[in-house]
Parts: structure tokens; C-alpha cells; sequence
């Protein structure tokens, strides 16, 4: 080998080597400091206040359009939201019923954390139905119902979670609308249901409202509940009812919250899906056993405040709040 190609190649190892820490000591490895994992405090939702919200619904008796107890129920709402929040309205709507009759029903809407555009909508019907058309005695049929799960369950957690919220925000923006009208309809009749989020979903409480999604509640109260999968939930958010069916069983909920998918029902949160945009999800009671698909006391007189089992709201109620505060 050319003397002055061996020299080169002799210097340029030896300028590696020194490059290299040629002193014979270990160069020091840096070590990455993990980010510390930011634990989220969930708040215990009080199942024991959540029924006293309900049993405060039912003591005014069946929330019907039109009548002196709907109009003192409403208040009753407005004031209640009011105490937690100062961001709450009344959104009036008239609306016409499937005989005709043309009634005033108002959506209540409250807000939390208004000013981050993340946002998640909550929603359940206060109304009670004015008539018990599934008693066996068709004499009763009449006769209007307390709805203590069928409308009051779904508002009592919320407003519970309305407390828990004020008590302690989270981390993202959310609102709660009850809706009014719900369950005024007529069986073949589908646009006669859900009068009052018909009107919000055309009719938003602020123009160009968007929330990331929604969760609806009905019928969360009644004993050993099975939430199943319902299809308009899944075909419109699937990806939501993945992420809340989730949360419930990482704190034990599995049970309650079943993977079974079932059928569509005609409810708040298909307009606010179709009209709206947002993709919104049901957790309401299914159950097998029922010619109807729903709780055995389904729009009956015996649809009252002895049907509420605080365990059920228990695990709807902290199940949702999981979800709001992981979120």
C-alpha cells in the first residue's frame, strides 16, 4: 500500500477514535424523563340526590302539555339548571299533536364551560305521556302517567351531573337540553314523537352549534336494566357508542352495558342525528322478555316513582361522567 495512503488512513482513524471518545471512557447515555401520567379525578355520582330530582318531577303528577303540572315542572327545571349555571334558556315551541291540537311545549337548555368549542350534548325528555295506552283495562287508557322512568329517570341524572359539573368542571364544554313533547306521539305516526327535538335540531339555541357528540337518556331507572346497542346509534355513531360502552365496562358495567345490537327506536337523538349533524347515541332499557321491546310498566299508571332503583342510576349516572371527564 502507498506510505502516504497507509498515513491518511492512520489519521483518519485516529480522529475517529478521538471523535469517539478515544479516553477510553463511556460515552453517557441520556436517559428520557417519562411524562408523569396526569391522573383524572372522576367525581362519585350521588344516586341518592339523582332520585330526589326525580321523585321532585313526579310530586308535581303527570308532566303533560298544557296542564298546571307542566307548567310548574318547567320552572321547576329552569330554576334548578339555574342554580348550577347562569348559562340556561328556555327555547318555547308550539307544536301540532297527532289529533290536531296544536300545544306550547319548551325545551330547557343549560351550558357548561360555554366558551370551549369541545362540546358534548346530553339530552332526555321531561314530558309525561297523557294517556296509559298499554293497560291491560282499556278504561285506564285515559288516564295520563306519572312517567317516573319513562322521562323523569333520564332528567334526574342529568340534573345530578349538572351538580357534579358545577361542583367541578372538566375538561371539555357541555351542554344538557331537556327536551319537551317526547312522547305525545301516535303509533304509525312517526313524525308525531319527538316534537321538541324535531323543533332544537331545525331550530339550534345558538346558530351554528356543533358538539363532538351526544348522549341521550331514556328509561335509566328501573331495576337490572340491559343497555343494548340500538340500531340508530350504531349506524349514525358508532364510534360513540364504542367509546361510552367502554367506559361502562372499564368501571365494572359490563352487565348493564351489552354488546347485543337491537333495533331502531324512534327517538330524540334520530332528529338530532338527521336534522342536526350530531352524531348522538340512546342508552335506554331494552328488555327481551316484553311484547313491546321496554320495561314492563312502559306507558302504564304503574310507571311511577316505586319503579326507580337507585343502583340503575347509579351506573348510567357514572358511567356518563366517566366519560365527560376522560374525555
Amino acid at each position: 500500500m502507498n506510505k502516504i495512503l497507509v498515513g491518511a488512513v492512520i489519521l483518519i482513524i485516529s480522529l475517529s477514535i478521538l471523535s469517539c471518545g478515544g479516553s477510553g471512557k463511556k460515552a453517557k447515555s441520556v436517559k428520557k424523563i417519562a411524562e408523569p401520567v396526569k391522573k383524572v379525578e372522576i367525581p362519585d355520582f350521588n344516586a341518592d340526590s339523582a332520585y330526589q330530582y326525580i321523585a321532585d318531577q313526579v310530586a308535581f303528577g303527570p308532566r303533560v302539555p298544557e296542564t298546571k303540572a307542566h307548567k310548574q315542572c318547567a320552572e321547576y327545571l329552569f330554576n334548578k339548571m339555574k342554580s348550577f349555571t347562569p348559562d340556561v334558556q328556555k327555547q318555547p315551541f308550539k307544536a301540532r299533536l297527532a289529533n290536531g291540537k296544536i300545544v306550547n311545549g319548551v325545551n330547557i337548555i343549560a351550558s357548561f364551560n360555554p366558551e370551549n368549542r369541545r362540546r358534548v350534548l346530553l339530552g332526555a325528555h321531561w314530558d309525561s305521556r297523557g294517556w296509559a295506552d298499554m293497560e291491560p283495562d282499556q278504561s285506564k287508557h285515559k288516564l295520563p302517567i306519572d312517567g317516573a322512568n319513562d322521562g323523569a329517570s333520564g332528567v334526574g341524572v342529568l340534573i345530578e351531573i349538572a351538580r357534579q359539573l358545577h361542583m367541578k368542571s372538566c375538561g371539555v364544554g357541555v351542554d344538557i337540553i331537556f327536551f319537551d313533547l317526547e312522547d305525545s306521539g301516535d303509533y304509525g305516526n312517526n313524525t308525531s314523537w319527538a316534537l321538541g327535538s324535531q323543533y332544537w335540531s331545525k331550530n339550534l339555541h345558538i346558530p351554528n352549534y356543533r358538539a363532538m357528540y351526544g348522549i341521550l337518556l331514556d328509561m335509566v331507572g328501573a331495576s337490572n336494566p340491559l343497555f343494548t346497542q340500538e340500531e340508530h346509534s350504531r349506524l349514525f355513531a358508532p364510534d360513540v357508542l364504542k367509546k361510552v360502552w367502554a367506559k361502562a365496562a372499564k368501571i365494572g358495567y359490563e352487565k348493564y352495558f351489552v354488546n347485543t345490537p337491537t333495533g331502531g327506536i324512534l327517538d330524540d337523538h334520530v332528529y338530532v342525528n338527521q336534522e342536526a349533524n350530531i352524531p348522538m347515541i340512546n342508552i335506554i332499557h331494552f328488555d327481551e322478555n316484553t311484547e313491546t321491546g321496554f320495561f314492563p310498566h312502559w306507558h302504564k299508571l304503574t310507571d311511577n316513582l316505586d319503579q326507580i332503583d337507585k343502583t340503575t342510576l347509579k351506573v348510567v349516572g357514572q358511567t356518563v361522567l366517566t366519560v365527560l371527564y376522560e374525555e
